[in-house]
Order: structure tokens, then C-alpha cells, then sequence
């Protein structure tokens, strides 16, 4: 089985370490040392003869120009989330590549992540924080305050997508209740969670924490609206790792540089460099650390060969990305 690293030169010693890279060879008949960033560059004769694509970060669009010299192309593993910048149109209509993609994999750390933010947000620990850097002082009141604390408090997450439903996993043994609002996951799948399936208005009310984890898709682009976030009551909390363009970021900003809300926020990718929100007190900004980094990365790495162990076995794929969806997911 030819395959191909069809990414960036240096994504395949970050994406594997040396044995998974033995264990690839073992696999498939692939050069490591050589990965393509740009199958255009390819000789014909390389591509008529590869089977499958292993693509990530970075790599360009197989289109339908690309397709044309694949004639024996049978799957693209991809090492990342979203498959939407590589897969065109073009690889759907041909109806006969198998697409993977490590989405579920990298929602590992996003939920980890997660996890840990909701319950310092539960301690009230940015405006905690900023009360004690200003004072230099602790505020034993602060103790008795029946706002803060996770015993008892309510989470809500925005979607039951493969990240949201971690998340509402890892959150069952805590002492907290859980909504999530999702219009395409019924009530007894989100009460399987453990959790309770509620309409958005209910969610922001209730929730000390709200969690997003919705696909960016065109239909749920602002759907964090002004509206919605004036429901969510003082001192409460947002949390983004999903993306930027599902927030009205004008909204959130204004409650956030008043002081009304705090904010964690690991993507913000419209955020100008002169932007209030950089110097908020209530806001924690981190560089999209949320998902994959560092040795991280080599679990999608294993992803992908256990992808191609299935692929040369004649076994279904592990991770398949379905065509039918790709309207509603990321």
C-alpha cells in the first residue's frame, strides 16, 4: 500500500515520534523523510502509483486537478480536526476515497482543558485573583461568599459534539449539574451524559459556567448573541475553545471590560493587538493551547497509523468523516 505524506516538511517529526515512523514504514510503502506540501509539485509518476494521502495543518486542498493524477487514491488520513481546508467537493463526488480525520482525537486535550477551566471559573479565580494582586491581601470574606465554589454549581455546554460530550464525561464526578443545548441531540442522548437537555435561554440564565462547543458552520456563526449573553448573571463565566466567529465579540467585550462577566478565551483570531480585551482583569487569554501540542500531537500520530493498520487489514476506518454531515459539523 503506497502512501504519502502530503503535508508540510516539517509537520511528520512533530506529528511522529521516531518509532511511530518505524511502525509507518512497517505499514506502508512511504518515504518519512519526504513529505510534500503541495501535490502539484509531485512527479506524475509518484502520485499515479499512491494509495493513500496522510495529510494535517497545513496542507493544501486535493482538488479536483490533484484527484486526476491519483487514480489509485483510496483514502486520505488526516492527522488534524476539521478535514474542511484539505477534502474539496471533488473528493466527495468521486465516492470512492475513504476520509478520516483525528477530530476525535485531539478533542482529548480540548476537554481536558476544559475541564480545568470550569473549575476555576466555579472558584471565581480571575476576579479572585485580581482582588488579591490589587490588595496584596487575602479576602477571608471571599469564603462565605455562596456565589463561589463548584458544589452545587451548574455547567452549561453549548453543543453535544464530540468535545462536548468529554467534557460532560469528565464532569460526572464533580458535583455539579449539567445542561446542554444541542437542536440535533434529543433529550435521552444528553440525559445518558448525565446531563440535562435545555433550550439556550435557560442555559445562560442558570449556568455559572458556559462552555462552547458548537462546529463553525455558517449556520451558527454569532450565535453567542448580545441577547443571550445578558442572560447569563453576575460574576458568571464564558468559556470559548471552540471558535471566535461563533461569538458577537462586541457583545462580549463590553461585558467583560465592564467587570459584569469573565471570559476564558483560547481562540480569538479577530482580536486587534490594541484590542480592551487584552488588559481586562476578568479575561484569560491563551494562544490556542487548548488542543494538540507537543508530545500530544504523537496521539495523532497513533491516530492515524492505527487508520492505516485498518486500511491494509480490509477493516472499517476508525474515525470516518461523514459526507452526510459535513453541513453541521467542524
Amino acid at each position: 500500500m503506497r502512501a504519502l505524506l502530503a503535508m508540510p516538511v516539517s509537520l511528520p517529526q512533530r506529528m511522529f515520534d521516531a518509532a511511530q515512523l518505524a511502525r509507518l514504514r512497517e505499514l506502508a510503502e512511504i518515504d518519512t523523510a519526504r513529505a510534500v506540501p503541495d501535490l502539484a509539485d509531485a512527479p506524475d509518476a509518484v502520485l499515479a502509483e499512491v494509495e493513500v494521502l496522510i495529510t494535517g495543518w497545513g496542507s493544501r486542498p486535493v482538488d479536483a486537478a490533484a484527484l486526476a493524477r491519483l487514480p489509485r487514491l483510496r483514502a486520505i488520513v488526516h492527522t488534524a480536526g476539521t478535514v474542511r481546508h484539505v477534502v474539496t467537493d471533488a473528493v466527495w463526488e468521486r465516492g470512492d476515497v475513504v476520509v478520516t480525520s483525528a477530530t476525535e482525537v485531539n478533542a482529548v486535550p480540548v476537554a481536558e482543558f476544559t475541564l480545568a477551566q470550569i473549575l476555576l471559573a466555579g472558584k471565581r479565580s480571575l476576579a479572585q485573583e485580581h482582588r488579591y494582586r490589587g490588595d496584596r491581601a487575602p479576602r477571608l470574606a471571599a469564603l462565605s461568599a455562596p456565589e463561589i465554589g463548584n458544589y452545587g454549581a451548574v455547567v452549561g455546554l453549548i453543543g453535544a459534539s464530540r468535545i462536548g460530550v468529554l467534557v460532560a464525561e469528565h464532569l460526572r464526578p464533580f458535583d455539579l449539574e449539567v445542561l446542554i443545548t444541542d437542536p440535533f441531540v434529543d433529550a435521552a442522548t444528553i440525559s445518558a451524559l448525565g446531563a440535562t437537555k435545555v433550550e439556550p435561554e435557560e442555559l445562560y440564565s442558570r449556568s455559572d459556567v458556559v462552555s462552547l462547543h458548537a462546529p463553525d458552520v455558517p449556520t451558527t456563526q454569532g450565535m453567542v448573541s448580545r441577547e443571550l449573553l445578558a442572560l447569563m448573571r453576575d460574576g458568571t463565566t464564558f468559556l470559548n475553545t471552540a471558535r471566535p466567529a461563533l461569538v458577537d465579540l462586541d457583545a462580549l467585550r463590553d461585558e467583560v471590560v465592564s467587570g459584569r462577566l469573565a471570559a476564558v478565551l483560547d481562540v480569538h483570531d479577530d482580536l486587534a493587538a490594541d484590542d480592551p480585551l487584552w488588559d481586562a482583569p476578568l479575561a484569560s487569554i491563551t494562544p490556542h493551547i487548548a488542543g494538540s501540542q507537543g508530545n500530544e500531537l504523537h496521539r495523532l500520530g497513533e491516530a492515524a497509523l492505527e487508520e492505516i493498520r485498518r486500511l491494509g487489514a480490509g477493516e472499517p476506518p476508525r474515525y470516518p468523516v461523514d459526507a452526510s454531515r459535513r453541513d453541521i459539523s467542524a
